[in-house]
């Protein structure tokens, strides 16, 4: 059962570029990640799906219910980070979650206390006195403190040390395995790698790869490195040889790297012609792989 199903969802703002004509599933009980570089169109479709800002076409639905017709009953059941935190001024953090749980007329105390624990939360200070991380921190709570099945997170670790990032990304495991599902934007791919089944890299408003992370990291492409007379090499190897891309020569190691979707036998015959003092093939990182597409 998919709990989003998008269908040539289009945002544009006049002229210019929001999403265009989008085509998504997602699975209920995913960990999804929706990867693309700022501006890429992330938060516009997370806004839209949420019925914050209404589609020029195409239509979704989150959870069964239509994002135009239905979109307080989204977000009344959905947890839902936004990149940007902001709270009504001078209120305490403590009364800022209750708030939150009221909303949904329920009684979330005891679990936003666990919550407000394992993140480190004084709960006792004003919103308007808290740094970026700690505001972040109150956007989580308030997120997943009612349990949701499903949560909806906009880049949201921006803010967050490394330690909090980790205890974060543990509490949105647990809430994956009992039953929620998981959607998130980030640019950062090592957070979709580390933790994410499934994953779609955005482009321009376009989605341009959507996959398991698994057979994502599965593309047949390998990366190659080559050290020696490299000038000369990166002068003329694209020209010989076929399926290269991403060729660029590494400033700190001075070796001669590649994304190779070529045949391999193809590929040794004409290196073993070259001066080249080493050679390495391996399997291309997440983030490898996303750059390419990307550029």
């Amino acid at each position: 059962m998919n709990i989003i199903e998008i269908n040539g969802l289009t945002k544009k703002y006049g002229k210019m570029r929001g999403i265009d004509k989008l085509k998504l599933n997602i699975e209920e009980g995913d960990f999804f990640g929706f990867i693309g570089p700022n501006g890429a169109g992330k938060s516009t479709t997370i806004r839209t799906l949420l019925g914050l800002i209404a589609p020029t076409s195409g239509s979704a639905t989150v959870m069964g219910y239509d994002i135009v017709k239905d979109n307080k009953k989204i977000l009344n059941e959905v947890g839902y980070l936004p990149s940007e935190i902001n709270f009504y001024s001078k209120m305490k953090v403590k009364d800022v979650i209750k708030y939150s749980a009221s909303l949904r007329k329920a009684d979330c105390s005891d679990k936003a206390d666990i919550l407000c624990e394992r993140l480190g939360l004084d709960t006792s200070r004003v919103v308007d006195d808290l740094s970026l991380g700690n505001r972040k921190k109150v956007g989580i709570v308030c997120a997943v403190q009612h349990s949701p099945k499903l949560l909806i997170l906009d880049e949201p670790t921006s803010g967050l040390d490394p330690l909090m990032q980790r205890e974060f990304f543990n509490i949105l495991t647990e809430e994956n395995k009992q039953g929620a599902t998981i959607f998130f934007s980030s640019h950062i791919l090592s957070e979709v790698q580390n933790y994410c089944r499934s994953a779609a890299f955005i482009k321009d408003g376009k989605i341009i790869m959507s996959d398991s992370v698994d057979k994502i990291e599965e593309t047949g492409a390998k990366k190659v490195s080559i050290s020696g007379n490299v000038g000369e090499l990166k002068d003329n190897i694209s020209t010989m040889i076929q399926g290269i891309s991403d060729l660029n020569v590494n400033e700190s190691s001075g070796a001669l790297d590649f994304l190779y979707k070529g045949k391999m036998p193809a590929l040794l015959e004409f290196l073993s012609k070259q001066d080249i003092r080493d050679l390495t093939i391996t399997e291309p990182s997440l983030e490898e792989i996303f750059m390419n597409y990307y550029e």
